[in-house]
């Protein structure tokens, strides 16, 4: 993606929701899935709690993670990525203090957007069963703590509701629109089950927010195209399981071949050439480096 080093990648990432197309964002869980989606020119990338939790810390997410942990990998993925990053901070770790301290170093860390939730702590995955939600008022209270701590005007704050799968579609509706009375930048009503309640969360809220849709493979949500779900008023729509599902199937395929066959060879998987993963993690670079500053030593 070309830089654009006069306008702010929170400012980039609204004038992409904005127009006329739906953004895609990919998830990213890990710096080769971050600094490879970020080459493809995407017009967003989304850290995924799921897959940067199972990642870092071989671990559900369920909670478990810090902020502490949590806005290193913003940091990490934010700073080697020239996209907007779209970042998942759980409940924001804790009361109103910790969404001002969550935002503020969330912002700082270089997200553009900033994905607060409604769960009661500890927190469960979405399109998970049991999620248990706080009281409206206490959400909205963080939502607005959230809008205030911002440094940047441009920065997202994404507002999100569990509230679906144990309560409803009217009810996750009644927070997505005190949400939008709130101010948040974005409303994400997390796992609809059916295209008739996309539809529904389109007609609601779509127009007087940005909407954001989940895409999970085999999850609780009916997947259609991208471009369908701009018809439905949606404005981004986040894949957020797409690439550690993929990397996980791929992985267990190439040990399982290496068990059996005790060599690579024959392997049924495409491999990277190891010039295209130096190329990836920037060894050429490097080379440059050690060349202009004659790292080697004079071969002389």
């Amino acid at each position: 993606m070309t830089s654009q080093p006069n306008i702010s990648r929170a400012a980039r990432l609204r004038r992409s929701l904005a127009g006329d197309k739906i953004v895609v964002a990919p998830g990213i869980y890990d710096m080769i899935s971050a600094r490879l989606a970020d080459r493809m020119g995407f017009d967003a990338l989304y850290m995924t709690g799921y897959g940067t939790v199972a990642s870092h810390l071989g671990l559900p997410d369920a909670g478990l993670a810090t902020y502490s942990e949590m806005v290193q990998r913003v940091g990490q993925m934010a700073g080697g990525t020239e996209a907007p990053l779209v970042a998942d901070a759980d409940t924001g770790y804790g009361g109103l203090i910790n969404v001002q301290r969550t935002v503020r170093g969330y912002e700082a860390a270089g997200a553009a957007a900033i994905q607060i939730e409604d769960q009661e702590m500890p927190k469960k995955c979405g399109h998970t069963l049991g999620r248990r939600v706080v009281p409206l008022e206490d959400i909205v209270l963080k939502i607005k703590v959230a809008l205030e701590a911002r440094r940047e005007p441009d920065t997202l704050i994404v507002a999100r509701t569990d509230a679906r799968t144990t309560h409803g579609l009217d009810e996750a509706l009644r927070r997505g629109e005190a949400f939008v009375k709130a101010g948040a930048d974005m409303v994400f009503i997390e796992s609809p089950e059916t295209e008739e309640e996309l539809a529904r969360i389109g007609a609601a809220l779509g127009g007087s927010t940005f909407l954001l849709c989940n895409v999970v493979f085999d999850g609780r949500t009916p997947e259609i195209r991208a471009d369908e779900l701009k018809k439905l008023g949606f404005n981004i729509v986040i894949y957020p399981g797409l690439a550690h599902k993929a990397a996980t199937a791929a992985l267990h395929t190439a040990y399982a071949h290496l068990k059996d066959a005790r060599a690579q060879i024959g392997l049924d998987l495409p491999l990277y050439k190891s010039s295209e993963m130096h190329q990836l993690m920037g060894f050429p670079d490097v080379w440059d480096f050690d060349k202009r500053w004659n790292v080697a030593g004079d071969a002389k």
